[in-house]
Protein backbone atom coordinates (compact mmCIF):
# COMPACT_ATOMS: atom_id res chain seq x y z
CA UNK A 1 0.00 0.00 0.00
CA UNK A 2 1.11 3.27 -0.62
CA UNK A 3 0.39 6.56 1.39
CA UNK A 4 0.41 10.14 0.35
CA UNK A 5 -0.25 12.80 2.75
CA UNK A 6 -1.30 16.37 1.18
CA UNK A 7 -0.97 18.92 3.87
CA UNK A 8 -1.26 22.57 3.50
CA UNK A 9 1.09 24.67 5.33
CA UNK A 10 4.89 23.59 6.21
CA UNK A 11 6.51 22.82 9.40
CA UNK A 12 8.87 25.17 10.51
CA UNK A 13 9.73 24.33 14.24
CA UNK A 14 12.20 21.40 14.84
CA UNK A 15 10.15 19.54 17.27
CA UNK A 16 7.78 18.86 14.67
CA UNK A 17 9.69 18.17 12.12
CA UNK A 18 11.40 15.90 14.00
CA UNK A 19 7.87 13.98 15.35
CA UNK A 20 6.74 13.88 11.64
CA UNK A 21 10.56 12.07 10.76
CA UNK A 22 10.22 9.80 13.21
CA UNK A 23 6.83 8.40 12.19
CA UNK A 24 7.33 8.16 9.07
CA UNK A 25 10.88 6.14 9.76
CA UNK A 26 8.21 3.64 11.83
CA UNK A 27 5.62 3.56 9.02
CA UNK A 28 8.41 3.07 6.37
CA UNK A 29 8.05 -0.91 7.25
CA UNK A 30 4.33 -0.91 6.53
CA UNK A 31 3.80 1.16 3.85
CA UNK A 32 5.47 4.17 0.69
CA UNK A 33 4.83 7.20 2.74
CA UNK A 34 4.96 10.50 0.33
CA UNK A 35 4.60 13.43 2.52
CA UNK A 36 3.33 16.29 0.25
CA UNK A 37 4.08 19.81 1.93
CA UNK A 38 1.86 22.75 0.18
CA UNK A 39 2.27 26.85 0.47
CA UNK A 40 -1.18 27.94 2.52
CA UNK A 41 -2.47 30.70 0.17
CA UNK A 42 -1.76 34.15 2.07
CA UNK A 43 -4.41 35.77 2.99
CA UNK A 44 -5.32 38.68 6.09
CA UNK A 45 -6.60 37.49 9.44
CA UNK A 46 -9.86 38.70 8.74
CA UNK A 47 -11.29 37.59 5.44
CA UNK A 48 -14.82 38.33 3.84
CA UNK A 49 -16.81 35.85 2.58
CA UNK A 50 -15.94 36.13 -1.05
CA UNK A 51 -11.84 36.36 -0.08
CA UNK A 52 -12.43 33.07 2.48
CA UNK A 53 -13.94 31.47 -1.26
CA UNK A 54 -11.18 32.56 -3.04
CA UNK A 55 -8.13 31.51 -0.44
CA UNK A 56 -9.99 27.63 0.15
CA UNK A 57 -10.62 27.83 -4.33
CA UNK A 58 -6.38 28.29 -4.77
CA UNK A 59 -5.47 25.68 -2.21
CA UNK A 60 -7.91 23.51 -3.14
CA UNK A 61 -6.63 23.23 -7.04
CA UNK A 62 -2.90 22.71 -5.51
CA UNK A 63 -4.47 19.86 -3.50
CA UNK A 64 -6.32 18.61 -6.41
CA UNK A 65 -3.59 18.70 -8.66
CA UNK A 66 -1.48 16.24 -6.47
CA UNK A 67 -4.27 13.52 -6.27
CA UNK A 68 -4.35 11.25 -8.84
CA UNK A 69 -7.72 9.43 -10.17
CA UNK A 70 -6.64 5.92 -8.89
CA UNK A 71 -6.35 7.70 -5.16
CA UNK A 72 -8.57 6.88 -2.17
CA UNK A 73 -8.75 10.13 -0.80
CA UNK A 74 -9.56 10.46 2.60
CA UNK A 75 -10.24 14.15 3.99
CA UNK A 76 -9.53 15.06 7.63
CA UNK A 77 -12.50 17.14 8.46
CA UNK A 78 -14.21 18.45 11.82
CA UNK A 79 -17.49 17.43 10.04
CA UNK A 80 -16.27 13.71 9.22
CA UNK A 81 -16.98 10.10 11.01
CA UNK A 82 -14.95 9.80 14.14
CA UNK A 83 -13.26 5.92 14.38
CA UNK A 84 -11.68 4.27 17.18
CA UNK A 85 -8.23 3.02 16.29
CA UNK A 86 -9.06 -0.51 16.25
CA UNK A 87 -11.87 0.68 13.87
CA UNK A 88 -9.60 2.92 11.57
CA UNK A 89 -7.42 0.06 11.25
CA UNK A 90 -10.81 -2.21 9.94
CA UNK A 91 -11.52 0.47 7.60
CA UNK A 92 -7.35 0.57 6.65
CA UNK A 93 -7.47 -3.20 5.97
CA UNK A 94 -10.53 -2.90 4.28
CA UNK A 95 -9.22 -0.78 1.58
CA UNK A 96 -6.69 -2.98 1.01
CA UNK A 97 -8.30 -5.95 0.54
CA UNK A 98 -10.57 -3.93 -1.73
CA UNK A 99 -7.64 -3.39 -4.13
CA UNK A 100 -7.34 0.29 -2.95
CA UNK A 101 -3.74 0.31 -3.22
CA UNK A 102 -3.13 4.34 -2.73
CA UNK A 103 -4.89 5.92 -0.05
CA UNK A 104 -4.36 9.95 -0.13
CA UNK A 105 -5.13 11.80 2.80
CA UNK A 106 -5.68 15.51 2.79
CA UNK A 107 -4.98 18.14 5.55
CA UNK A 108 -6.40 21.11 4.32
CA UNK A 109 -5.85 24.91 5.40
CA UNK A 110 -6.53 26.72 8.08
CA UNK A 111 -9.65 27.91 6.36
CA UNK A 112 -11.15 24.64 5.65
CA UNK A 113 -10.91 22.97 1.96
CA UNK A 114 -13.07 24.06 -1.10
CA UNK A 115 -16.02 22.62 -2.08
CA UNK A 116 -14.24 20.43 -5.06
CA UNK A 117 -11.60 18.73 -2.45
CA UNK A 118 -14.58 18.16 -0.06
CA UNK A 119 -16.48 16.69 -2.82
CA UNK A 120 -13.41 14.46 -3.99
CA UNK A 121 -12.91 12.86 -0.79
CA UNK A 122 -14.09 9.09 -0.59
CA UNK A 123 -13.86 9.61 3.36
CA UNK A 124 -14.15 12.20 5.55
CA UNK A 125 -12.23 11.51 8.86
CA UNK A 126 -12.72 13.38 11.89
CA UNK A 127 -10.11 12.98 15.16
CA UNK A 128 -12.87 14.96 17.28
CA UNK A 129 -14.70 17.86 17.49
CA UNK A 130 -11.71 19.89 19.25
CA UNK A 131 -9.58 21.93 17.33
CA UNK A 132 -5.85 21.16 16.86
CA UNK A 133 -2.97 23.18 15.38
CA UNK A 134 -1.94 21.93 11.73
CA UNK A 135 1.09 20.83 12.84
CA UNK A 136 -0.07 18.94 16.05
CA UNK A 137 -2.71 17.28 13.63
CA UNK A 138 -0.13 16.24 11.64
CA UNK A 139 1.71 14.71 13.80
CA UNK A 140 -1.37 12.96 15.47
CA UNK A 141 -2.38 11.84 11.87
CA UNK A 142 0.71 9.78 11.58
CA UNK A 143 0.68 8.45 14.89
CA UNK A 144 -2.34 6.66 13.94
CA UNK A 145 -1.75 5.18 10.73
CA UNK A 146 1.42 3.60 12.59
CA UNK A 147 -1.12 2.22 15.28
CA UNK A 148 -3.58 0.83 12.41
CA UNK A 149 -0.61 -0.45 10.77
CA UNK A 150 0.47 -2.26 14.29
CA UNK A 151 -3.07 -3.34 14.84
CA UNK A 152 -3.24 -4.67 11.36
CA UNK A 153 -0.22 -7.03 12.28
CA UNK A 154 -1.38 -7.99 15.23
CA UNK A 155 1.76 -6.32 17.29
CA UNK A 156 1.29 -4.38 20.09
CA UNK A 157 0.98 -0.98 20.77
CA UNK A 158 -2.77 -0.36 20.53
CA UNK A 159 -3.07 -0.36 24.13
Amino acid sequence: MKIKLIAVGRLKEKFYCEAVNEFKKRLSRFTDLELIELVDEKAPDRLSAAELEQVKLAEGRRILERVAESDTVILTDLRGREFSSPELADKLKGYMLDGRSRLCFIIGGSNGVSDEVFARADLKLSFSRLTFSHQIFRIMLLEQLYRAFKIMNGEPYHK
